[in-house]
């Protein structure tokens, strides 16, 4: 049994400080919220100062790459290219390509075109043109910690339904990261966004959703975007998630390839969008941290 924390010793969370100033009072809050049958946290998946630091090292060069993949992606550009783009840039800032033979992915990068819910494999053969939508998915470990964010690209024109789904499932992420509040229940969040994204007629995945990060590459909790208000796990300060539905034109119906067991699309053909940005809730609120 780990031995009880007492008042002067030093804070678990590594600060230096005082447990009685330092997190004595958070971990009284968590009690009487576990008391009133809150879900909460285990104290490893709430991250300290310094490794909210760390990873936000992740993050710069997440959000780097993916700002050197909107600069450079049109129409005629092959997926592969893509995947080269992601690797080289991340090695060139010193991180590690995290999707990379992750549980036998192939490439460094997801990129999802059209229908492809998530998890699309990239391909010399595959060759993006106009009226494509596509969400290229980076994740990066700088140091041994994780950062994960993911954007829709329009190719060249696209059709106006198409444009609409890609901007209403940014303004799902939106609204959902004004509901990230400590001491709330994260289901708040989830409800936020599937409200919205039904409200212009579409529907969310259900079976895949968000994940908590840092530490590793997918943590607890495990995240809804189809929830109920005042369900699901507490958010408290030093929790880091995503934010990442995929919302689709049609039905919420999906299924994965049989043949590479990884591309996830949507059972009717429609196309499907995702934004992901990761957010760190904080003692006021919130802060995203990458995008």
């Amino acid at each position: 049994m780990a031995k009880k924390i007492e008042r002067n010793d030093p804070c678990w969370c590594g600060s230096g400080k005082k447990y009685k100033k330092c997190h004595e009072a958070f971990d009284e809050k968590m009690e009487l919220m576990k008391k009133k049958g809150y879900a909460v946290l285990d104290h490893d998946l709430i991250k300290t100062p310094a490794q909210i630091e760390k990873i936000k090292e992740s993050c710069k060069i997440n959000i780097a790459v993916l700002d050197y993949v909107a600069e450079h992606i049109g129409p005629g550009v092959t997926t592969q290219q893509i995947d080269d783009w992601v690797h080289e840039e991340t090695v060139r800032h010193g991180g590690i390509p995290a999707p990379l033979n992750y549980e036998g992915f192939p490439k460094s990068v997801c990129t999802s075109i059209n229908e492809v819910v998530c998890h699309g494999i990239p391909d010399e053969e595959i060759v993006l043109k106009e009226g494509d939508i596509v969400n290229v998915d980076v994740s990066t470990i700088y140091q041994g910690y994780f950062s994960d964010s993911s954007r829709m690209f329009c190719i060249g024109k696209v059709s106006p339904e198409k444009e609409k789904l890609v901007r209403v499932t940014k303004e799902c992420v939106e609204l959902g990261l004004e509901q990230v509040k400590p001491w709330t229940p994260i289901g708040n969040m989830g409800s936020a966004v599937h409200k919205h994204a039904v409200e212009n007629g579409y529907t969310v995945v259900r079976e895949i959703g968000g994940h908590g990060v840092g530490l590793e590459f997918h943590e607890d909790p495990w995240v809804s975007y189809t929830s109920k208000e005042d369900t699901g796990v507490l958010m408290v300060p030093g929790m880091i998630f995503t934010i990442e539905p995929m919302v689709n034109m049609g039905s919420d119906e999906i299924y994965t390839d049989e043949i590479d067991d990884w591309t996830v699309r949507t059972e009717d053909g429609l196309p499907s969008a995702q934004w992901e940005i990761m957010v760190l809730v904080t003692e006021t609120g919130h802060e995203v941290l990458c995008w």
